[in-house]
C-alpha cells in the first residue's frame, strides 16, 4: 500500500557537485525536494522505491550504485546504505539523482529502484507497474523522479514549443491534486510526452496508479529555470 510519495525532477544538476559554480541557482529547487523526501521519510513507509526513466525496465535491489562521471564528475552514489559491488554503475541518471536526494534525508530503511523504459511504454503498463510496486510491502513509500516538457522557451534543449506551458500547467495542476482529474493518466500520452520532451510520463502514471484517495497532496515547486519544468510534490 503507499503511503506516501515525493515528486521530484530529475536533471543532474540538482547535484552540487555537478552544477558546480551553478548550484545556488537551484537552491530553492533542491530546498523543496528535501522537503518532499523529508516528509516521505518521515511517514515511516517499510519500503521506498526510487521510480525513474532508463533504457530499459528492471528493478534495482539496494546497493546497486550510479554515477556522475559521465557528466564530467568523479562521484559515485549507491542505492541504499554501504556500497555497491566492484562492478560498473548500473543506475541511470534519474536514478542516481534519486539516490542521491534519499541518501541526504537520513534514509536507512529497505530501498528499491525501478526503472522504466523512456519510451514505447502504454498508460495500461505504466498503470500495472504502479499497483505492483504500491503492493510489494504494507507501507510503501515511491520516490519518483521526473521532468516536465523540455521545450518551454527558445534557450530550452529541445527549443520552443507553444504547447509545452500549458502541458506543465496541466501536470501541475494534476500532481497538487492527485490527479483526481486524470490528466496523468489520460490526456498525458507518449505521442505527446516524446514531442514535449517529458521525461516524467511514465513515473508520475505509475504513481498515479498507486495513489490512494486519503494521500494530502501539496506542489512545493513550479518553475522552468533553464526552460525544463521542474515539480516537486508532496503526497503524505
Amino acid at each position: 500500500m503507499l503511503v506516501a510519495a515525493a515528486v521530484c525532477p530529475c536533471p543532474p544538476l540538482l547535484v552540487p557537485d555537478v552544477a558546480q559554480r551553478a548550484a545556488p541557482e537551484l537552491d530553492p529547487l533542491r530546498a523543496a525536494c528535501d522537503e518532499a523526501v523529508r516528509a516521505l521519510v518521515e511517514a515511516a513507509p517499510d519500503l521506498v522505491v526510487v521510480v525513474g526513466t532508463g533504457g530499459r525496465d528492471v528493478l534495482h535491489e539496494a546497493g546497486s550504485t550510479g554515477s556522475f562521471r559521465g557528466f564530467g564528475v568523479p562521484m559515485d552514489v549507491t542505492l541504499g546504505e554501504g556500497r555497491g559491488d566492484a562492478g560498473p554503475a548500473v543506475l541511470p541518471p534519474p536514478l542516481a539523482v534519486g539516490a542521491w536526494l534519499l541518501s541526504r534525508s537520513g534514509w536507512t530503511g529497505p530501498v528499491r529502484g525501478y526503472e522504466v523504459s523512456t519510451h514505447g511504454r502504454s498508460t495500461a503498463a505504466n498503470g500495472e507497474d504502479g499497483t505492483n510496486l504500491a503492493g510489494s510491502g504494507e507501507r510503501v513509500g515511491f520516490l519518483v523522479m521526473g521532468d516536465g516538457s523540455a521545450r518551454r522557451d527558445v534557450k530550452a534543449p529541445g527549443y520552443l514549443d507553444e504547447r509545452a506551458a500549458a502541458v506543465d500547467a496541466a501536470i501541475a495542476k494534476a500532481l497538487a491534486n492527485g490527479d483526481r482529474d486524470g490528466f496523468l493518466l489520460g490526456d498525458l500520452d507518449e505521442t505527446l510526452a516524446r514531442d514535449l520532451m517529458i521525461s516524467g510520463r511514465s513515473p508520475w502514471q505509475i504513481l498515479s496508479a498507486a495513489h490512494e484517495d486519503d494521500l494530502d497532496c501539496r506542489l512545493l515547486f513550479d518553475d522552468a529555470p533553464y526552460g525544463v519544468g521542474y515539480f516537486v510534490a508532496s503526497w503524505t
